[in-house]
């Protein structure tokens, strides 16, 4: 009961993005399932990148693999993009060029569109890392069940932090949202649900 009530009250206060994934972190085995979750509504979105307006539409005929997150994340960003990383070093010279990774700053108040990108090149270099308004990021990310929101953090340096989702979105050569990774998975699992879709 009061697990439910826990999750209602968190649901109310993070959206119907945040109602599955708080779900999972306060089931038995303490993990979410991404098999067992619905597949989010996705969709094409343009949004800008260091280099101008970058659409999701541009990648058709590569899978996508969509992250939202910010680049002063202290924990969690850095390991979803470290498995996305280690599982694009572990596609072949074929496959590499048929994968595209997409990560979405959800702090556009402090992420420059050129600190996104040095931001995502740290980790590999074809990665593109892209921002846009809040309406936007709030109409994407709703679409994708994802979910972000801003607490404020007082005496601290960085002044504020950002909670969010950690799912890794697998897209398909037409633009469909097919899977859905926890951002710490070991990686041979983020490269086999590329694979089942090139």
């Amino acid at each position: 009961m009061l697990k439910q009530i826990i999750g209602v009250v968190l649901a109310m206060v993070l959206g119907a993005g945040g109602a599955w994934f708080v779900a999972g972190l306060f089931s038995p085995n303490e993990s979410v399932n991404e098999a067992t979750l619905p597949l989010p509504q996705g969709g094409d979105f343009t949004l800008q990148g260091v280099n101008g307006a970058v659409s999701l539409s541009e990648f058709r005929g590569k899978i996508v693999v969509l992250y939202f997150g910010y680049a002063a994340c202290p924990d969690i960003c850095p390991t979803s993009m470290a498995t996305l990383k280690a599982a694009l070093g572990q596609l072949n010279a074929t496959e590499l060029p048929q994968v595209q990774g997409l990560f979405v700053s959800v702090d556009p108040e402090r992420d420059t569109l050129e600190y996104i990108q040095r931001y995502v090149g740290y980790f590999h270099p074809s990665l593109i890392g892209v921002s846009g308004e809040q309406t936007q990021l709030q109409e994407i990310t709703r679409r994708y069940n994802a979910f972000y929101r801003k607490v404020d953090v007082p005496g601290s340096a960085m002044a504020y932090t950002i909670d969010h989702s950690a799912m890794l979105y697998v897209i398909d050569k037409q633009g469909q949202v097919r899977e859905q990774v926890q951002h710490a998975v070991p990686p041979a699992e983020l490269v086999a649900a590329i694979r089942r879709w090139l």
